[in-house]
C-alpha cells in the first residue's frame, strides 16, 4: 500500500502488496491524463485503484469497471463507505478512463469478488492515516480515535472532517492504528438492503449517456447498412443526400456508407436517400433450417451406455439471440492528426483503446478511451465496433462525429448470442443415474479468429491478450465460441463424458448473459425433471437426493418451501424448479407458469434463492435476480432470432420479442442465503436456473417436452 500527497488531497493507491519502493517507480498518471493533482501508482495488484479525500469531504474512488445498471458502483462506494466510516452520500465512483496497465475488464460477474479484497484494504489504510493525523494535531493517542459520518472524533468531543486532514494524512508514511480491514461481525454497510448511489439521477435524467454528450462538438452520424449479414457496398451515388439540408458528409466504411449531419434526423434522412448497390453477404444462400441441420450433424456422438441401464434421451435447439440492450450502441470519437479521443461505455477499454489505435494508425498513447455508464449491455459492450466505426468515420469525414447505431443496426449487424444443439443421453440402473452424457454443437467464432469479420475486411475487434482483461476477454470469448460439453457434475450421476463441435458461419457473434451455461445447463436441468419423472419420482426430491453440494441443496429447499412447491394447481398451470452453480455461488429458481393457452404462456409467479457468499448489496442482488427471471421467461418462450437468406428477420422490439411488463411474473421474491464467505459471481448466476424452471414448469402444465427455444419459433 502507498499514498503521495497531490496538492491538498490525499491519495492511497492500490495495488496491494506492492513495497514502496517499486511503486514510487511506477507511471504516475490517471486514467491516461496526466495531471499534477492526481497521482497513480502501480504495482502488484491488478486492480489499481485509488483513493482521493477532497478537502470538500467527498471520497473519491475512480473505479476500473464500467457500470451498465448492474450497480457495481454503489457495491465499491458501499465498500469504501463500510471500511473508512464515510457517510455513502460522501463517496463519489466516477469511471475509469482506458490505463495503461491493469485490469479493467467488466465481465464473467467477477467485479464485486475481485474488488472486493482491495477495496476495503484500500479504504482502511486510507482511515488509519487519517485517524493518525487527527492523533497527532490533537495531542491524543490515536486508538482513543473513533470514526463515524466521514468524520475523526475525540474522546473530548472534538471532531474534525477527513477533508481537513487530508493535507497532514497524506504525509504518514506508518500509521499507528491498524490498517486491516473489520470482521464481517463489524459490518454495518456491508450487507445491509441500500438503494442505488445514483437512484435519483436515473430517476430525474439527469444520469448521462454517450448520446447526451456534446464533447468535442461531435456531430450526429448514421449508417446504412446491408441487407444482408457482411454485404458490401458495390457502388453508392450520394449525390441527393449530400445536396440534403444539413449534410456535413457522407462517407464509406466496411460496414456500409456513413453520414454525418447536423441532427440526428438529418442523418437519417439523408441515409435513405443514399443509392446503393450491394453486393450480397456470405450467407446469402443460408436460412435456419440448413444452419439448424448443420449444428445437428456437428454434434459429436455419444459413447456406448452402460450395459443393462436404460436411457433418457433428448435433443435440444436454441437459437441466435440478440443482447438488445435499451441504450442503443453509440460512440463519440474525435480523431485529429496524430491523436484520437473517444467516449463510449465498454466493458473492455485497454484491449478496446489497443485496437481503435491499431485501425487509426496511431501509437497507444496518442488515444485516449473515457469509459461512460451504459444502458445495459448482457456481454455487449464486451466488444467495441461502434467504437472503432466511429473513430474510422471521424478520421475520414476529419471531424467529431457521434455515431449511433439504431436497433435495428444491432439486432441485424450486431452480435449475438450463437445458435446450438445439444444432445444428451442419461443412462439409469436400480433406480439411479450411472452415466451421462453431454454433446453439444454451436456456431463458431472461427472466423473472427482468422482476423476475417463479417463486414469484410480485419475483424475491428480482434485482440491478442496483451492485457489482463484481454486475456479475459478471450477466454469470455472462448465459452462463447464452444460450449463446455456438461456441468452435470452438479450431480451424483455416475459417469460424466461429452464433446463439443461447431460450425463456422460468417456470423457477429458474442458472450451473451450467462455465455454457455444459459443453454447448456437449460438443457440438462430439462434432462434431470425427465430422469426424476422416468424413475417415478419428484422433481426436488429427485435432486435433493442426487445433488452433491449442501448449499445448492440449501437453495433448493428455500424456494421448494417458499414457493409452496407440490401444492395443488388448476389445469394448464404447473410449478417448475431448477438448480445451478457457478462462480463460487449458487441459485435456484421455482416458477409458476398458466399455460392454458400453450401458445402464449404467462409465468405468474418466481421464486429464487441464492448463496453468493457475503452479499454487499442484498438489495442490488436481487434486482440481478429478476433481471435473469426476465432473461429465462424471454428466451426459453419468446425471444429469439431467425436467418432467412442471410439476413436477420428481426429488427427492433416489436418482432425480437423480449419480455415486456404484461409477460413478467405478477410475483417475485428473492431470498439471499447468509453466508459471511468472500463474495461470488451473481450477475449471470440466475439465468440457467430460471430458465431451467420456466422450460420444466411449461412441460408440466402442458404434458409436453419442450425441445426447441424459444418456443414461439
Amino acid at each position: 500500500m502507498v499514498y503521495s500527497l497531490a496538492a491538498t488531497t490525499l491519495t492511497v493507491a492500490a495495488p496491494l502488496g506492492c513495497d514502496s519502493a517499486s511503486a514510487e517507480g511506477a507511471e504516475r498518471t490517471v486514467d491516461g491524463d496526466r495531471r499534477s493533482s492526481d497521482v497513480l501508482v502501480t504495482g502488484a495488484d491488478a486492480e489499481m485503484l485509488v483513493l482521493e479525500v477532497t478537502p470538500a469531504n467527498r471520497v473519491v474512488v475512480r473505479l476500473p469497471r464500467v457500470e451498465v445498471g448492474q450497480g457495481v458502483t454503489t457495491a465499491v462506494a458501499m465498500l469504501i463507505a463500510e471500511e473508512l466510516d464515510a457517510r455513502l452520500a460522501d463517496v463519489d465512483i466516477p469511471l475509469a478512463d482506458a490505463r495503461n496497465e491493469g485490469n479493467q475488464f467488466t465481465g464473467g460477474s467477477s467485479s464485486v469478488s475481485s474488488l472486493y479484497g482491495p477495496a476495503r484494504k484500500l479504504a482502511a489504510t486510507a482511515r488509519a492515516k487519517l485517524v493518525t493525523a487527527a492523533a497527532r494535531r490533537w495531542h491524543v493517542p490515536a486508538r482513543t480515535l473513533r470514526t463515524r459520518g466521514t468524520r475523526v472524533f475525540a474522546p473530548d468531543g472534538r471532531s474534525a472532517t477527513f477533508g481537513s486532514l487530508t493535507r497532514s494524512a497524506a504525509r504518514i508514511t506508518r500509521p499507528t492504528v491498524p490498517t486491516d480491514p473489520k470482521p464481517a461481525s463489524k459490518h454495518r454497510v456491508i450487507g445491509r438492503p441500500t438503494t442505488r448511489i445514483d437512484a435519483r439521477e436515473l430517476i430525474t435524467g439527469k444520469a448521462k449517456y454517450t448520446g447526451d454528450l456534446t464533447a468535442a462538438g461531435a456531430e450526429p452520424t448514421v449508417v446504412a447498412r446491408p441487407p444482408t449479414i457482411g454485404g458490401k457496398v458495390l457502388s453508392v451515388d450520394s449525390a441527393e443526400a449530400r445536396a440534403m439540408p444539413g449534410v456535413h458528409a457522407v462517407v464509406q466504411i466496411d460496414g456500409g456508407v456513413a453520414v454525418v449531419a447536423e441532427t440526428f434526423h438529418h442523418a437519417f434522412q439523408a441515409r435513405d436517400a443514399l443509392r446503393i448497390k450491394w453486393a450480397p453477404g456470405p450467407l446469402a444462400n443460408l436460412s435456419d433450417s440448413g444452419i439448424r441441420s448443420r449444428l445437428r450433424a456437428a454434434v459429436p456422438k455419444l459413447g456406448d451406455p452402460p450395459r443393462g441401464s436404460a436411457q433418457t434421451e433428448a435433443e435440444f435447439e436454441f437459437a441466435f439471440v440478440s443482447h438488445a440492450p435499451m441504450e442503443v450502441l453509440t460512440a463519440v470519437a474525435d480523431v485529429r492528426a496524430g491523436r484520437a479521443e473517444i467516449w463510449f461505455s465498454s466493458q473492455t477499454p485497454t484491449s478496446a483503446r489497443e485496437d481503435i489505435a491499431s485501425r487509426l494508425g496511431l501509437s497507444v498513447s496518442k488515444v485516449q478511451v473515457h469509459v461512460v455508464r451504459g444502458g445495459g449491455s448482457f456481454g455487449r459492450r464486451l466488444n467495441h465496433d461502434a467504437a472503432i466505426e466511429a473513430a474510422l468515420i471521424s478520421q475520414k469525414a476529419r471531424r467529431p462525429v457521434k455515431l449511433m447505431w439504431s436497433r435495428e443496426d444491432d439486432i441485424r449487424h450486431g452480435r449475438m448470442r450463437p445458435a446450438s444443439h445439444h444432445r444428451i443421453r442419461a443412462s439409469h440402473a436400480r433406480g439411479r443415474v450411472v452415466a451421462f452424457a453431454h454433446a453439444t454443437a454451436s456456431v463458431s467464432e472461427s472466423f473472427e479468429e482468422r482476423g476475417l469479420s463479417p463486414q469484410g475486411g480485419v475483424n475491428p475487434t480482434q485482440a491478442g491478450p496483451r492485457s489482463a482483461q484481454g486475456a479475459a476477454r478471450s477466454a469470455v470469448r472462448a465459452r462463447a465460441a464452444a460450449p463446455l460439453p456438461s456441468d452435470s457434475g452438479l450431480y451424483n450421476f455416475g459417469r460424466l463424458s461429452g464433446n463439443s463441435g461447431s460450425v463456422d458461419l460468417a456470423i457477429p457473434l458474442g458472450a451473451w448473459r450467462s455465455v454457455d451455461s444459459g443453454t447448456v445447463r437449460t438443457a440438462e436441468e430439462i434432462v434431470v425433471d425427465e430422469i426424476a419423472r422416468s424413475l417415478g419420482k419428484d422433481p426436488v426430491a429427485f435432486r435433493r437426493t442426487t445433488l452433491r453440494s449442501k448449499t445448492v441443496r440449501a437453495v433448493l429447499d428455500k424456494v421448494a418451501t417458499a414457493g409452496k412447491w407440490g401444492r395443488t394447481m388448476p389445469r394448464g398451470h404447473a410449478q417448475g424448479v431448477a438448480v445451478h452453480e457457478e462462480y463460487d455461488s449458487c441459485v435456484a429458481c421455482l416458477v409458476e407458469i398458466d399455460a392454458v393457452d400453450p401458445k402464449n404462456p404467462r409465468v405468474t409467479k418466481v421464486v429464487m434463492a441464492a448463496d453468493v457468499g457475503t452479499a454487499v448489496n442484498p438489495r442490488g442482488l436481487e434486482a440481478q435476480l429478476m433481471g435473469t427471471a426476465v432473461d429465462g421467461i424471454s428466451t426459453v418462450l419468446r425471444a429469439g432470432l431467425h436467418i432467412d437468406r442471410g439476413a436477420v428477420r428481426e429488427s427492433s422490439f416489436a418482432d425480437f420479442h423480449y419480455a415486456r411488463q404484461r409477460h413478467a411474473p405478477q410475483h417475485f421474491e428473492a431470498h439471499i442465503m447468509p453466508s459471511r464467505r468472500a463474495p461470488g459471481g451473481a450477475g449471470e448466476l440466475g439465468v440457467p436456473a430460471a430458465s431451467g424452471a420456466v422450460a420444466n414448469a411449461y412441460a408440466r402444465a402442458t404434458g409436453t417436452k419442450p425441445r426447441s427455444f424459444p418456443l414461439n419459433f
